[in-house]
């Protein structure tokens, strides 16, 4: 936390826009291959391994996420080994199933066994975390040795993975045998610190190059009307639909009047938020009052001040942007058009400029490259999340009215600044597909 911190501060003395730039593959990046492959991912292990019974309630996971203050939870199957993983995208992806299942017809449930076997649980009243393990399909289980390099770290990282175990000497797989976890932005954070040591600086010259220079590298950097957002007058309950639907672990947030970036709503503010509050009209609330209650705990115990959004611009520099995405402890900034304000941080007053976003995994990816990793697909894990979704299994006509609604609510927002002169006979319909809210309660 200290680190973030720092970072924090630094952001406001750091260069952030390079003028002018010429992209060249680094030099000397054979040698940095080198060092990369003598660097043990044992050494930068940031989690501890917190394995439960796999038999538990989902709802006794989700307390112990909670009370633990940790990211993720091993489940153990019936042998004591670790057969899968538990995080807030799973938290989100059950959730939203819980208060979507109205929406299921009977064809789309039969589809989707591991859903019968949800509903199945839930009307018994016990839904085993195990079966509710990678129910976001974000969240796979992936081990190496305890020999494995920061190499190794990028092949699992660099297709979308956010998180791997690592063993011990031992050749077993129960919770003993593991010595903790590697996340994404731990191994990011290791290549920050590299890029900083005084024998990288050609490494550093090439992260100091904009973010436009590596537009071939950065699949999301100009998605612009596709980057997954939805207006801040909709329900929390559409947020999380949208999370689970398009396989993602936070959606922008956008005023409806002029598309501007108000804020982000990640799995983890529902995990940490939903849940606790055991209540059904928490879904139905406008996410403009849920990013209120996110906002309102920051800086009431260590005195550190939060906005509600960081981003960058497209002439950012990649090594600010990766200082921005490890102190604001985000997996991904999102990308804004130029404007004329000199802070780092997202004007309220500017208009719709929305262009795109830059991840963890979009960085780790042209560092994969850098390495010479083969099969370098950041984009890889989303697209068969979208295709596999729990959520997307509704009810066609529902799911689709719903993604719909939220599609032409931002189209209409982000024409606002352009039809201002005929504003006043522009009626906005009105759209939220709420359903029965269920809290942090079973589908049943």
């Amino acid at each position: 936390m200290a680190y973030g911190r720092r970072l924090s501060q630094s952001l406001l003395y750091s260069p952030d826009t390079a003028a002018n730039y010429i992209l060249t593959s680094p030099r000397d990046a054979e040698h940095w291959l080198t060092q990369w492959q003598g660097s043990f991912a044992r050494d930068i292990i940031d989690s501890r391994i917190v394995a439960v019974d796999g038999q538990i309630s989902v709802e006794e996971a989700c307390d112990i996420l909670l009370s633990e203050d940790i990211s993720c939870l091993a489940i153990k199957s019936v042998d004591q080994s670790i057969s899968g993983l538990f995080d807030f995208s799973d938290v989100n992806a059950f959730l939203t199933l819980a208060a979507t299942k109205h929406t299921f017809s009977a064809e789309a449930v039969q589809e989707k066994p591991r859903v019968d076997d949800i509903f199945t649980a839930a009307r018994s009243g016990h839904v085993p975390v195990s079966i509710v393990s990678n129910l976001s399909e974000k969240n796979p289980l992936h081990v190496l040795p305890n020999d494995a390099t920061v190499v190794s770290l990028l092949e699992i990282f660099a297709k979308g993975t956010h998180r791997v175990l690592i063993k011990s000497n031992s050749s077993a797989d129960s919770e003993e045998d593991f010595i903790g976890i590697v996340s994404d932005r731990r191994l990011l954070a290791w290549f920050l610190s590299f890029a900083q040591q005084p024998e990288s600086e050609s490494l550093r010259i090439y992260l100091s190059n904009p973010l436009n220079s590596f537009a071939d590298s950065l699949p999301s950097l100009n998605l612009f009307a596709s980057v997954v957002a939805t207006l801040s007058t909709e329900p929390v309950l559409e947020a999380m639909k949208l999370m689970s639907e398009e396989g993602v672990s936070s959606i922008a947030v956008l005023e409806e009047e002029g598309g501007t970036l108000l804020s982000a709503v990640s799995v983890t503010d529902i995990g940490k938020i939903v849940v606790p509050s055991q209540s059904n009209h928490i879904l139905s609330l406008p996410l403009q009052q849920f990013i209120s209650l996110i906002k309102g705990p920051d800086g009431s115990t260590d005195g550190q001040d939060r906005y509600p959004v960081y981003s960058v611009l497209p002439t950012s520099t990649m090594l600010y942007t990766i200082q921005k995405l490890l102190a604001t402890n985000a997996h991904r900034v999102f990308v804004t058009q130029e404007s004329t304000g000199s802070s780092p941080l997202l004007s309220p007053t500017s208009s719709g400029n929305l262009t795109g976003l830059v991840s963890i995994v979009d960085i780790l990816s042209l560092f994969a490259r850098l390495a010479n990793v083969q099969d370098v697909d950041p984009t890889r894990m989303q697209r068969h999340r979208r295709a596999s979704s729990v959520s997307s299994q509704a009810s066609s006509k529902e799911s689709d009215r719903s993604r719909s609604s939220s599609r032409t609510g931002m189209r209409r927002a982000l024409s606002t600044k352009t039809s201002q002169t005929t504003s006043g006979d522009h009626k906005r319909a009105s759209s939220s597909s709420t359903g029965p809210a269920t809290g942090a309660k079973s589908p049943g």
